[in-house]
């Protein structure tokens, strides 16, 4: 006889036994991909998002003596909730079943509850989000919003100015960093800090393109579908190697995709563009990648 693989829906069954038996405990809410049956529902990648409401949320967050009472965790560690608004505690159960538990405090529901809801939870309940336990009866007061998705404000200008001139002033920090032979930190702005910036662009124009309508979900989410396919064909060469004529490359391919986006994002938007601040910006880039090999002096 074999043992039984292990399997969300019966490590599910676990998690909800515990939770009945904790008086900490008032209700536990399927999100994300296992709560949505028709817009991007769970694949055989699809962890379990869970949003945990107790009265001492506190305890799941320093505490992991309760996770042995749900099954064997290999794995588990704390993080910073989307928006830094609080921790989430990840968990790596037996036989690779990933579980996100995000505690929210009962008197939090409470003061939510029949006023309008933040922006992000809203977004998370418009989604999709099921009770598996409610022993406070919870879920009527946070039905899941069933309209379609919530047209999204345009930046202001200010908002865009300011994310552009961001970009280009670190593509010089980059280049500099380079030069002064800071590979590390050259390479982690361009592909982190740099494709932030360009991430939230893709939305930015998505959105000013296709209309407010267009759902560009959350943090790059579905990126592929909704995103410029010409930038996104583009990405392909924007992520740099751990090598200094790697970076160069990535770049300034960078620098080229993040213009057209922009540029094209402030046209439909009737937004100036600092054209004056790129063309700076370009200059000490290609005067440092041109001067590569003599001394730069730290700055």
């Amino acid at each position: 006889m074999t043992d039984k693989k292990p399997d969300y829906e019966s490590l599910t069954e676990s998690i909800l036994a515990w939770a009945r038996s904790e008086t900490n405990i008032r209700a536990v809410v399927v999100i994300g991909s296992r709560a949505r049956t028709e817009d991007h529902p769970a694949d055989e990648w699809s962890d379990l998002d869970l949003l945990v409401v107790a009265d001492n949320p506190i305890l799941l967050i320093e505490g992991v003596d309760w996770l042995p009472k749900i099954g064997t965790p290999w794995i588990t560690f704390t993080e910073s909730t989307p928006g830094d608004e609080g921790y989430e505690r990840r968990v790596l159960f037996e036989g690779g079943l990933d579980v996100d538990f995000a505690p929210v405090a009962a008197e939090e529901m409470r003061r939510m509850a029949g006023k309008p809801l933040p922006p992000m939870i809203a977004d998370i309940f418009r989604r999709g989000a099921r009770f598996i336990l409610d022993k406070d009866g919870w879920a009527e007061r946070f039905r899941p919003v069933q309209s379609d998705t919530p047209a999204v404000s345009a930046p202001s200008e200010s908002d865009f100015l300011n994310r552009v001139n961001d970009f280009w002033y670190h593509t010089v920090w980059t280049a500099k960093k380079a030069r002064r032979g800071e590979l590390w930190k050259a390479v982690s702005c361009c592909n982190m800090y740099l494709k932030n910036l360009l991430g939230e662009m893709m939305e930015w124009n998505a959105r000013a393109t296709g209309g407010p309508d267009v759902d560009t979900w959350m943090s790059g989410r579905f990126l592929e579908e909704w995103a410029d396919p010409k930038a996104v064909a583009a990405l392909k060469d924007v992520f740099a190697k751990y090598n200094e004529e790697d970076l160069w490359r990535a770049l300034r391919a960078t620098m080229d995709v993040f213009h057209d986006l922009a540029a094209q994002t402030a046209a439909r938007l009737k937004y100036p563009y600092p054209a004056t601040e790129e063309e700076k910006a370009r200059g000490l880039v290609e005067a440092m990648y041109s001067g590569r090999g003599k001394t730069l002096q730290a700055g």
